[in-house]
């Protein structure tokens, strides 16, 4: 008989509330969840997809070893024996350092990966830590740090009571919000210009978000920071500043003031491709509007000047009276696992980076780890220190990062490897061990990151929509398995006694002589579920273990979280500052010297013949997701966009040759009047066509891998994040 489950779709940022049908042991029907009080029935095609990723014959369902180079099936002890047996004498002899970790993307999405794998890192002790946050968002998190005293401390679009918003280099409409999560952005932003208010989205490309908009400007691809100091200038230079009620609460505004003195329009004109005019015309906009926020998203994050791009949309705002402001940029107050909700609020230490740098290239530490693009020198780079092995969680860096290339010879150099991954993808297939993780579907969900990061605070939850196969754990499980081994306590690990001691070691460091009664109070939760009670109950809408009666625990997120219900809304976003602040001076930090030294650096550059970017599609997020059906089909997505007059001129048929500083690639020319001259753009995460790789779907249409275009010593020096845009190419016919 048909039933109904309330799921939370956990493969991008807008978390939408879906409803699963089912019947038996089959997905029959998914849509979106129309009570969820945060998505209210909106759905993208990737929600629907769960059933493929669900289904897919390729995805793993048990260990792999690897024999003689190919794959056999392995038990669990099996492969927990082969990791003792080859990654502890390597980790004895060469040292913890021997061995690194990356992390990809999707593990932002399970709670068991995001909330366990801290645990991981420590039990390693290796400096050499990876994630694709130096691909697409660190500069945002090291200026909302600097500024705000924390790196989730993200101002938000408050898009619901907005007039004016200006968008940089993001593409919401597509993404629905990255580093801002909010879903249906389409009817949002309709419901936005229908009661006055006004979009305008600077892009080099007209993008979907664009094209909705009021106004399109096409800036030259890595212009953003002279764009946004000129803006800043003239709000300086015209009398335009009003800090309001900020102005007790920030430092700094002298010395931004004269850090942008030399930005003037008129200057900045030539070398973003914005007329001066334009840019005095947005600012006093901005100034003017009863509620503006400023938003740049990936195309912002991902230049040499990431981090100053970051800091100077939300310097914009505070100077525009339109940071912590109804309708200007807010931050959310997530109900459980936010440290900016947490200790004394209004300061704290702030953030620290440099706190080590890494061995061959001296990049520096920024949020405990080293950016991704130096892992392929770690590896291939002899002497002390070298890493030998590398342990990977749902990460692809082969196609995610720069360099792609490199990385597959370097992983084959490696002595060991092992994968935590759903997948043989082009990054495992290098694996000597593979340990699997659960479908979605078989997964309980909690988000922890993005109700940080949401236009509206909510709590949710959903608990898993099919029993997972006897005898398989789940990815908490596996990981506290590994950390044991890494820690030295052997095989046969009791892992629930495991995770007792671990959260009565973080009960105790607050509770102190109550931890007992905590405890006792958490029962009968354990893993993630106790994790996620703790943290609810802690929050600023916890029952603070019964001091608040009516506050939240899971019971009671749990009880709301169902079709029917779909959550527990918690409201608008009210303003924070300055409880939010955890900088050690307790204000809103407006001048950071690392950015205020990197800005210096900013001058206009000769354009090179063509510029490459990268763009999103609503049905491609991860290089995974090329592997589902019901994403898959429709038109040729991984095309090179080239601007008709460029292509005529140039003489471009079926394909073109696609040529960088460090390498080349042909892919298919896909003539589009949205790319502005001298721009072009592929997709990232394609290239399906390696050896190895068990993806049946994606190798029908591989695509190429836009990455082996990219430099990997290119990147922001401040976060360490890549350059993935703006690069300088050339193009030829094939």
């Amino acid at each position: 008989m048909p039933e109904s489950h309330y799921r939370i779709c956990p493969l991008c940022e807008a978390c939408c509330g879906l409803e699963v049908k089912t019947d038996g042991g089959r997905v029959i029907a998914i849509r979106g969840a129309d009570n969820d009080v945060f998505s209210h029935g909106y759905l993208c095609p990737k929600g629907v997809s769960l059933k493929d990723l669900h289904e897919d014959p390729d995805r793993l369902r048990t260990p792999l070893i690897k024999r003689d180079g190919r794959f056999v099936p392995a038990t669990w002890d099996e492969a927990f024996a082969e990791i003792e047996r080859r990654l502890l004498p390597l980790r004895r002899e060469h040292g913890p350092e021997a061995v690194a970790l990356s992390i990809g993307n999707p593990a932002a999405h399970k709670v068991s990966l995001l909330a366990y794998t801290p645990r991981l890192v420590r039990a390693l002790n290796t400096p050499n830590v990876f994630s694709a946050s130096t691909l697409d968002q660190m500069p945002k998190q090291l200026s909302a740090g600097l500024m705000f005293g924390h790196w989730l401390s993200i101002p938000l679009p408050d898009i619901e009571r907005c007039d004016y918003l200006l968008i940089l280099g993001g593409n919401p409409m597509v993404s629905n919000g990255s580093l801002w999560t909010v879903p249906d952005y389409r009817g949002k932003a309709k419901a936005m210009r229908a009661r006055g208010g006004r979009i305008v989205v600077v892009d080099p490309r007209r993008s979907e978000t664009a094209a909705a908009a009021d106004e399109h400007l096409a800036i030259r691809p890595g212009g953003d920071a002279l764009l946004l100091a000129g803006i800043a200038h003239t709000l300086f230079d015209e009398g335009l500043v009003k800090l309001g009620r900020l102005a007790e609460h920030v430092n700094g505004l002298d010395d931004a003031r004269a850090a942008v003195a030399r930005f003037a329009p008129e200057a900045t004109a030539a070398g973003c491709g914005i007329a001066a005019e334009t840019q005095r015309r947005i600012a006093r906009e901005l100034a003017a509007a009863p509620h503006a926020a400023v938003y740049g998203r990936i195309g912002t994050c991902t230049t040499r000047f990431g981090t100053v791009n970051s800091w100077l949309v939300d310097l914009i705002n505070v100077l525009t009276g339109n940071l912590d402001r109804e309708g200007g940029a807010m931050f959310a107050k997530a109900a459980a696992f936010a440290a900016n909700t947490q200790g004394r609020p209004g300061s704290g230490k702030g953030v620290t980076t440099g706190r080590r740098r890494s061995r061959v290239s001296g990049a520096p530490e920024v949020f405990g780890e080293l950016p991704i693009t130096v892992m392929a020198e770690e590896m291939d780079t002899p002497g002390p220190g070298q890493v030998k092995a590398l342990i990977t969680v749902a990460s692809n860096p082969v196609l995610s990062a720069p360099g792609g290339p490199r990385i597959a010879r370097a992983l084959e150099g490696l002595d060991f490897m092992l994968s935590l991954d759903i997948y043989v993808n082009e990054t495992t297939r290098h694996a000597d061990v593979i340990l699997p993780g659960l479908s979605p579907l078989e997964d309980l969900h909690f988000d922890v990151a993005f109700p940080q990061l949401s236009h509206r605070n909510h709590a949710r939850f959903s608990g898993p929509v099919f029993d997972a196969a006897p005898g398989t754990p789940q990815e908490w499980q596996t990981i506290l398995r590994l950390c044991a081994l890494l820690e030295g306590r052997g095989l046969g690990v009791d892992v629930q006694r495991l995770d007792d001691e671990a959260i009565e070691a973080d009960v105790r460091r607050f509770a102190g002589d109550a931890t007992p009664a905590v405890l006792a109070a958490l029962e009968p939760w354990r893993g993630p579920e106790r994790l996620i009670d703790l943290q609810l109950r802690v929050g600023p809408y916890g029952d603070q273990f019964g001091r608040k009666p009516d506050g939240l625990t899971l019971a009671k997120v749990k009880a709301a979280s169902t079709v029917e219900g779909g959550g527990i809304d918690l409201g608008e976003l009210t303003p924070r500052i300055p409880e939010v602040l955890r900088t050690p001076s307790g204000k809103v930090e407006l001048a950071p010297p690392s950015i205020l030294a990197d800005l210096a650096e900013v001058k206009a550059q000769p354009a090179p013949a063509f510029s490459l970017i990268g763009r999103r599609d609503t049905r491609s997020g991860n290089s995974w997701m090329h592997n589902l059906p019901v994403l898959a089909k429709g038109p040729e997505r991984c095309t090179l966009l080239v601007n008709p007059g460029d292509a005529e001129r140039l003489g471009l048929a079926e394909y073109a040759r696609v040529r960088s500083a460090v390498g080349e690639l042909v892919a298919r020319v896909e003539r589009s009047a949205d790319m502005s001259p001298g721009v072009v753009s592929l997709p990232h995460g394609w290239g399906h066509d390696l050896d190895g790789v068990q993806l049946g779907v994606a190798r029908e249409r591989p695509g190429v891998n836009l990455n082996a275009l990219l430099d990997d010593a290119e990147r922001d020096p401040l976060s360490g994040n890549a350059v993935l845009s703006g690069v300088a190419v050339e193009i030829s016919p094939a």
